[in-house]
Parts: structure tokens; sequence; C-alpha cells
């Protein structure tokens, strides 16, 4: 069990006091906890930000051992040894830092070496809140199957009537006036567009199990981007960054189409007015991205990135909270229910998808597991 901390439970450190002040001020200025380690995993400095997160001094923490402030077998350790022996940072979403001293907290963790040498180390903690304890992407898929029990209902329940409205609107219009007409064309029309709203939540409600083969997933965005390049993006420059030696994703090729068709759909809705409109896709293998599976010890790893980043007016504050949920849209005429969908894509194929907003630079990022040794995959056009 994580002790409380004492002042003199451990001896300080020379390095504890050697930072020199440009470098404190800089490293206070940070709004998330940073904390220094040295070679023996003692604590050579933290900032202003982490001696709140951990309720105490940096008189009490420097030279004290790290195992004292992290939970009995937190992986924060582990990442440590990962980047002394590989040389790279490392990331880890969700991990549980909560300790008797401190209450109950969740953070993701980054931890990167400092020096050539990669002895002392530097660990970044941003603190997730109590309400995302639990995996922040199963809220994106609890979301989505909030529309489950709703699609099944409108599917028995309203297609069926609309079909004999739509009949009786086209047996009226056979004797009607060419005024009535335009009528009974109406109601056809309207009745489409309840019935095709319909269609899209039934997506939410097919609960089979994905058939996961091999996806060259730069061959998924390929084929994305000449769809949007033929239609809704014909004035739109795309730019492709794409990492050639990634292997393949084990998922459904025409969900993950269905994905990223959507996210870039949304990218070029963003950009319409917007001179120099750009879309650019990416790819990447982001080495250290774990997730930690709620309920158990397991961590997935989730190194495959692919972005779709666009450079239009970025998405409105007041919804940015609620952006996975269904029935949330920027777009005047949106249903809302093309990100629930993603983001239950995503999460069904052992993911995640998170987003980054600012003016001139809006990014959806997904996150994906790759399972198993695959053939390297390039960037083919």
């Amino acid at each position: 069990m994580t002790q409380t901390l004492s002042q003199d439970s451990a001896p300080k450190t020379a390095n504890a006091v050697d930072l020199n002040s440009s470098a404190a001020i800089i490293l206070d200025a940070i709004p998330d906890p940073v904390i220094v380690v040295n070679a023996a995993d003692r604590i050579d400095y933290v900032n202003s930000q982490a001696q709140q997160f951990f309720q105490s001094s940096m008189h009490i923490l420097a030279g004290q051992p790290l195992s004292k402030l992290v939970p009995f077998g937190s992986p924060v350790l582990e990442m440590i040894g990962h980047v002394r022996r590989d040389g790279a940072a490392v990331w880890e979403y969700e991990v549980n830092l909560s300790t008797p001293h401190t209450g109950a907290r969740i953070a993701d963790v980054q931890v990167a070496p400092i020096g050539d040498d990669g002895k002392s180390i530097l660990l970044v903690l941003r603190e997730t809140s109590i309400a995302r304890k639990m995996d922040q992407q199963l809220t994106h898929r609890g979301a989505a199957r909030s529309v489950t029990g709703m699609a099944s209902m409108l599917a028995h329940e309203i297609k069926n009537p609309l079909s004999g409205i739509r009949g009786a609107a086209q047996l009226v219009e056979q004797n009607a006036s060419e005024t009535d007409k335009m009528l009974t064309q109406l109601i056809c029309a309207e009745t489409d567009r309840i019935c095709e709203l319909v269609d899209r939540m039934e997506a939410f409600s097919d609960q089979r199990p994905l058939q996961r083969i091999p996806v060259n997933i730069h061959q998924v965005l390929n084929y994305v981007r000449r769809i949007a390049e033929a239609g809704f993006a014909k004035h739109i420059r795309f730019i492709e960054e794409y990492d050639p030696s990634l292997p393949e994703v084990m998922g459904d090729r025409d969900q993950l189409i269905q994905v990223f068709l959507n996210l870039v759909k949304n990218a070029a809705e963003a950009l319409e007015g917007v001179s120099n409109a750009e879309i650019t896709l990416s790819t990447a293998y982001r080495h250290g991205m774990r997730l930690t599976l709620p309920g158990s010890n397991a961590r997935l790893a989730l190194p495959f990135e692919v972005c779709v980043r666009d450079n239009g007016p970025g998405i409105p504050e007041d919804i940015r909270a609620h952006l996975f949920e269904p029935f949330v849209s920027a777009k005047p005429n949106g249903t809302g229910l093309g990100l629930s969908l993603v983001a239950k894509i995503i999460g069904d194929h052992g993911g995640m998808i998170e987003f980054e907003s600012a003016p001139r630079r809006t990014t959806f990022r997904t996150l994906l597991p790759i399972r198993g040794r695959a053939k390297s995959s390039g960037a083919q056009s």
C-alpha cells in the first residue's frame, strides 16, 4: 500500500536543488503535473501542479522514491523501464494513480528520457476527471447503444405505417390535379426522408460480431479520398502524410471506410466558404500508446494512429463535450448520428477516437490496435 510521505523518509538528492530558476519558472508554467526522477527512480523535481496533485510540497517530495507516490503495481515504473531500455517516449491513457493520501486520481501519463544518457526521466501527468474514470470510449459506445432500442422500435412502429402513407399518396396522385400532385409528391419525399433517417439509426442495432480480416488502412484512406474528390470535396486540396512501414490492422474494411468517409465528409462540410481549404490524412505508429481496459489489469496497445485534419473554423465550444452523442450536430440540417456511429465502429474494433479543435486546425484522431504480426502496407495511390 502506498505510504503517506514524510519529510525525513528519504534523503534529498543534490539534483533536487540544482534546477536553475529559468527552467523552474518554465516548468511551473506548465498546467499539468511534471516530475523529474533520477537514475535511482527518486524524485529530483516536481512543478507546482505536481505538488498540488500529490498534495505535498517540493521540500517533502524531493528525494522520495517514485514508488511511494503511485499505487502498488502501477504501470508507471514499468513505463520508465521501457523508456530507459528503448530510449523513446511512451504514453498511457487512464492510469490509476489513486492512493489513500491523494484520493481517487486518474491520469494520462507521458514518460520521456532526459538527455543523451536517458538516466533521468520526465513524467507529465494529464489528470482525468473522476467523471471519466471509466473509459471515455465506453461512454461514446454507450451513447451509441442508447439509440439501439429506439432504432429497433422505429423500424417496426414507423417504417411500416410510412410505407402505407406513401402508397396511399401515390394512388391519390393518379387522379389528382397538378396542384394536388405537388402535395402528394411532397408527402412521398418526406416519407422517404424519414425512412432514410430510420435506416441510418438501424445501423446502431447491428450487433453481429466483426468479420476481421487484415486491412491496409492506406488503401482505405485512398479509396475515401477518391470518393471525396469525385463528389463533395471537389474543390478541396488533400494532403497525405502516410507512414508506409505500418502493418495492416485487423478489422472490417467496409466499416472502416464508413468511419473515414464520415470524418472526411464532416471536414469538407466544415470547410464550406473557407479559402485555401485543405484536408490532411495522416498515419503514424505511436509507440507506447496504451489503453487500460476498465474492470481489469489488461492494457491494450493502440499504436496505429489515423488522423483527419482540416483548416476550418473549428467545432463550436458548446457542443464539444457532447460531440459523440446521438443527435448532436453543428450543422443546420445535420442528424447528429454520424459521429455516434463512428465512435461505435471504432469502439467495436477495440480502438478509441478523440479530437482537438482550434480555429484553422481541427483534428480527429483514431487509435487502433495492431493484433499479431502482419505484413507491411505501403501508402499506395
